[in-house]
């Protein structure tokens, strides 16, 4: 039997309480909501591991940068943007599960973590701050950190990037502790749901898990051009940042706070 990552419980259909209703004459549509579906031309930035461009589940990526370490730089950080490959295959599951859902997004690898899938603080942060600075539309951040030295530095992060109209999804901890910044209300809190589907996501109106998505028990792509079966909250944020850029698609202006309306709306569990 597979276990339930940290946070998942709240997603079972038994406890998942109703999303609040919006009040509308009839009800938002799907069709409505995502236009072609396609997520066509938006940015979409993966924080991870690195992204395979050429896995069959990804079809090429639009751009990217490698965070290194470099203890000579003021920041502590050196960019390195370019094409670069995926070190562990974390981040090519999570680009080719948004490609899935959005097929004419424009991904971008930002390399922050090493080949085992580990990393410092600072580095995932000059990460978010690329994809700030790069304009990215949705960020899918399937990693946090527990260093809470940090808390203030990603929440000030997130709120930038909200600010800035950039829809940030980031995955709970597998484990039941605190990590930023996927606890922050500014950031679109993903956890996984027992479901195949990817076109099925819930809301939890009982926060800090707000999203549900298919996570346990799924096929991802991974390196070399392979697939693995595997579970935890990493695959089911990439689920939402996916149906985000199929909004953005259709709806390029939309606020942050209209994206998550929308969704709400989208829910299995809608009001």
């Amino acid at each position: 039997m597979t276990l339930i990552p940290a946070w998942g419980d709240t997603f079972i259909p038994q406890r998942l309480p109703t999303a609040p209703g919006l009040g509308l004459a009839e009800p938002l549509s799907r069709e409505w909501a995502y236009g072609d579906g396609s997520g066509r031309g938006v940015r979409v930035a993966i924080v991870d591991s690195g992204v395979d461009a050429a896995h069959p589940a990804v079809r090429g990526v639009a751009g990217g940068a490698v965070i290194e370490i470099d203890e000579s730089s003021p920041r502590g950080v050196r960019v390195v943007d370019g094409p670069h490959q995926d070190v562990f295959g974390h981040g090519t599951a999570c680009a080719g599960i948004i490609r899935s859902l959005a097929p004419g997004a424009e991904l971008y690898s930002v390399r922050v973590l090493g080949a085992k899938l580990t990393g410092r603080a600072y580095v995932f942060a000059a990460g978010l701050q690329w994809c700030i600075e790069n304009d990215m539309q949705v960020v899918n951040l399937s990693l946090s950190t527990v260093n809470n030295d940090w808390y203030a530095g990603f929440h000030d992060l997130c709120d930038a990037a909200a600010n800035a109209g950039i829809v940030v999804v980031a995955a709970m901890s597998n484990v039941r502790k605190a990590s930023y910044p996927s606890e922050f209300s500014s950031v679109l809190s993903v956890a996984a749901m027992a479901t195949q589907d990817r076109e099925t996501f819930a809301c939890n109106p009982r926060p800090p898990a707000e999203w549900g998505a298919a996570g346990i028990d799924v096929d991802v792509p991974w390196l070399d051009g392979s697939t693995i079966r595997s579970t935890g909250n990493s695959y089911a944020s990439p689920v939402i940042a996916g149906h985000a850029a199929r909004i953005l698609g259709a709806h390029p202006h939309f606020t942050t706070w209209q994206v998550r309306t929308a969704l709400a709306a989208l829910a299995v569990n809608a009001g």
